[in-house]
């Protein structure tokens, strides 16, 4: 394929992309005001529906501005060369592959770093605290930006950095190697989230002996589910919206509940959260996940194995001689189709788990008990009762409220 084809494809996923993503974002906002179903009219009240209303509008249109500029500025940057001028000033400063893919990406990087961060402020000081969501402060927001950018720079660097070494040692075969290293980071990093990433942003502690927790561990010896500790985490420093996730696996599991949401639920609702977590974990969620997830990355580096060493997609994005990190991008954005696709599936295989989990936790402690919890946490994010059906097959990797409703209380 000549390099002008290859160009004019690559704008051609990228403004394709947008326009689909954004007629979803428009069937979905049409959605906003739709009358609340039947099943969920004690879930709100007028004005809860009112502010609902306003919050999800206000989202959708600060959304629309956020995508359209990122948009804007990715396709100039690529349309006018600016890919191959970082990659000409990178090469200016080291001829050594390894540094110049990470002088590359590090510019790259941080330029879209830091024009992201007047969305993000405006996002968290503006919207989010109009509506009663953020605690964060202005010091914990910068604090966890440079944090997250440390993070990625050494995390990412390091994985890129591996994988151009194992690339200019095994050849055409370095995917097999690549796969090997960043499936075991993958799994490493799965198995000890909790414990290395997380502290770094949230105090963790173990919950303190109280009646939820006598009820907690009386579930779990119930069902058979071996817990040595259930962690709190101070998710309130950030947000008032709550959560809880289940991470690890083997000995390394471990439920951690954000401490929002034990203020906000009830104990039985709670518990029957955690209930829901447990099955993840009954029906092997977390591994097949993991399976699949690995499985992806395999296929990916393999496609990525067969392009890499043609020429024309480093020069379709103006670099002035072939390389690995250039051709990287051109992949990914060549790649972004069938991305979509192994997205779809992995968002309905998700959802079908949803439904699962949500069957352990009524069968092993009971539905309303559940029902309770998601109505609240729905009510309390001011979350989008309504929406539409192309959107949710296209990104929800959860069920809407009323499905899984439905589906507990058949």
């Amino acid at each position: 394929m000549e390099t002008n084809t290859l160009f004019y494809l690559i704008l051609g996923i990228l403004i394709a992309e947008f326009l689909i993503d954004k007629l979803l974002d428009y069937l979905n906002a049409k959605r906003f005001s739709a009358d609340i179903p039947s099943e969920l009219a004690d879930l709100t009240d007028k004005e809860t529906q009112e502010k609902s209303v306003r919050y999800l509008k206000t989202k959708y249109r600060y959304g629309i501005w956020e995508s359209l500029f990122t948009f804007v500025f990715t396709l100039g940057f690529i349309g006018l060369g600016g890919i191959g001028w970082v990659d000409d000033w990178a090469r200016s400063i080291t001829e050594h592959p390894i540094g110049v893919a990470l002088l590359f990406f590090g510019a790259i990087g941080l330029v879209s770093s830091i024009l992201r961060i007047p969305f993000s402020y405006y996002n968290t000081f503006v919207i989010e605290a109009e509506f009663g969501f953020n605690k964060s402060t202005v010091g914990l927001f910068f604090s966890d930006y440079f944090k997250s950018l440390v993070l990625g720079a050494v995390l990412g660097g390091g994985i890129l950095a591996l994988v151009i070494l194992i690339y200019d040692w095994a050849g055409p075969q370095f995917w097999i190697y690549a796969w090997i290293c960043i499936g075991i980071f993958t799994v490493l990093l799965n198995l000890f989230y909790s414990k290395w990433i997380v502290p770094l942003f949230n105090k963790q502690r173990p919950m303190e002996e109280s009646p939820l927790k006598q009820l907690i561990a009386d579930y779990s010896k119930e069902v058979d589910f071996g817990l040595k500790d259930i962690f709190v985490i101070d998710g309130s420093k950030r947000s008032t919206k709550a959560n809880a996730y289940f991470s690890g696996f083997g000995n390394q599991k471990r439920i951690t509940l954000y401490d929002t949401l034990i203020n906000d639920l009830e104990e039985d609702e709670i518990v029957a959260v955690l209930a829901h977590e447990v099955g993840h974990y009954k029906h092997r969620h977390i591994i097949t996940n993991m399976v699949v997830s690995l499985a992806s990355i395999g296929l990916t580096l393999y496609l990525l194995s067969l392009c890499i060493n043609y020429p024309e997609l480093s020069l379709a994005l103006g670099a002035s001689e072939p390389a690995f990190h250039v051709a990287l991008i051109a992949f990914g954005i060549l790649y972004g189709p069938f991305s979509e696709l192994t997205g779809l599936a992995m968002n309905y295989v998700s959802r079908k788990f949803e439904f699962q989990a949500d069957d352990y936790a009524k069968n092993t402690f009971g539905s309303a008990p559940l029902v309770g919890a998601l109505k609240k946490l729905s009510k309390n994010s001011l979350s989008n009762l309504n929406p539409h059906p192309a959107y949710v097959f296209m990104h929800y990797s959860h069920p809407p409220l009323l499905a899984r409703i439905h589906n507990l209380r058949s």
